[in-house]
Formats: structure tokens, C-alpha cells, sequence
């Protein structure tokens, strides 16, 4: 390929990125127009995404295709954890639920971190690259409207400690991308996946908007 494949998967994914980053209901939480159980509701959703995502990564740091991009600076299922604590209580394991939308995300994912480690780095794509950027949009208007504390609790899984410069460490993951051990058919299959996933993650953003619709 003449293109290096972190600009072909960025290129190729493109409309779907803008159809997930544009849905009615992240314009409406970034707007003000909804309340922090809206919120909390959406931290939820990504609580069972993020454990389909890293409760395999034990056996995957051990593939030769995934394991480059299994980092543990970016865990992330124990800072949703503490902002669930925060945002739910103590006992907000009894009280969170996943969406339809969200439960057929994470049952892809776990699929693919069992079965297909290139469709796995798809969905590791899609997702940890967007929070180390769009995340922190996220991060500034949830402390503003809200008043959560400045990186505080509530905010914590888009803090990410570990990573002291995100700009140098989204530029080693795109190496990470151009250097993936398979051949050109299936960097075709992962960008098709990584297409179906900006796809699953506006399913779960248009089932959001419709438990939450914006006041009139």
C-alpha cells in the first residue's frame, strides 16, 4: 500500500467518526441541554464497552498482532469505576444496566478480543484514540456544567496519568497501525470493522437520545 494504513483507516472511517461525534444526543449533553443523570447514564454505557474491551487483554498482549497496542497506560475500566462510584454511589454495580445498543457493542468487541485479534485493534482504535482526543472536550464541559472537580472524580476516565504527552503517544500508535502484522486483505477486513464500529457506538448515542430527549 502506498498510503500508510493509519491514514486509510482514518480516511476510510471518516463519515461514520463525524456521524458518532454529531448525534443529537452528544450535541445536546455538550450543549447544557441535559442534566448529569444523562450523564452518568452515558458513563455507564461505557463502562460495559470498556470491560468487553480490556477483560481479555491478559491472553491478547501475547498476540503478535494485538499485543503491540495492549498498553496498560490506557486502562480505563477502573477510572469508570471510581466515577461510577461517584456519580451512582457505593452500590452502582446494583443499579447500572446496559442499553440493547450497548450490550450488541460489547458482545462484538468480546467477540472480536476472542476470536479475531486484527477485528479487536478495530475497536481499540476506534475507542482509545477518540477519548486521548475528543475525550477531552468531554472532560472540560462535564467539569463546566456540572462542577465536577478539575480531572477529578466523574471525569477520571478521561484522564489519562500514564500518557504525559498524547500528542507523541497518538503519533507512536499510528506507527503501531502502519506496522500491524497482517497483509493487505486484511487491513481491508479492519477497516470495515473499524467502520462497524463508529456504527455500533451511534447506536448506543441514538438510544441515549431517545431516553433522553433534550427539553423543548
Amino acid at each position: 500500500m502506498d498510503t500508510s494504513f493509519s491514514t486509510l483507516i482514518r480516511t476510510a472511517s471518516h463519515e461514520q467518526h463525524t456521524e458518532a461525534e454529531t448525534s443529537t444526543f452528544m450535541s445536546d449533553l455538550l450543549g447544557g441541554a441535559l442534566g448529569v443523570d444523562a450523564y452518568a447514564r452515558y458513563t455507564e454505557q461505557l463502562w460495559f464497552v470498556y470491560k468487553a474491551l480490556e477483560d481479555g487483554t491478559e491472553r491478547l498482549a501475547q498476540d503478535p498482532v494485538a499485543g503491540p497496542f495492549v498498553q496498560p497506560e490506557l486502562a480505563r475500566v477502573p477510572e469508570l469505576e471510581r466515577d461510577l462510584a461517584h456519580l451512582r454511589g457505593a452500590d452502582w454495580r446494583e443499579k447500572v444496566s446496559a442499553l440493547p445498543a450497548t450490550a450488541a457493542y460489547a458482545a462484538r468487541v468480546a467477540e472480536c478480543a476472542r476470536s479475531w485479534p486484527a477485528g479487536y485493534v478495530a475497536h481499540h482504535y476506534t475507542r482509545y484514540l477518540g477519548d486521548l482526543s475528543g475525550g477531552q472536550i468531554i472532560r472540560d464541559k462535564a467539569e463546566k456544567t456540572w462542577g465536577f472537580a478539575r480531572k477529578g472524580d466523574g471525569v477520571r476516565f478521561y484522564v489519562f496519568e500514564q500518557v504525559g504527552n498524547p500528542a507523541a503517544f497518538k503519533r507512536r500508535y499510528r506507527e503501531l497501525l502502519d506496522a500491524i502484522a497482517v497483509d493487505d486483505l486484511e487491513k481491508q477486513r479492519v477497516i470495515a470493522e473499524c467502520k462497524a464500529a463508529f456504527a455500533l457506538n451511534t447506536g448506543v448515542f441514538r438510544a441515549l437520545g431517545e431516553e433522553f430527549p433534550a427539553a423543548a
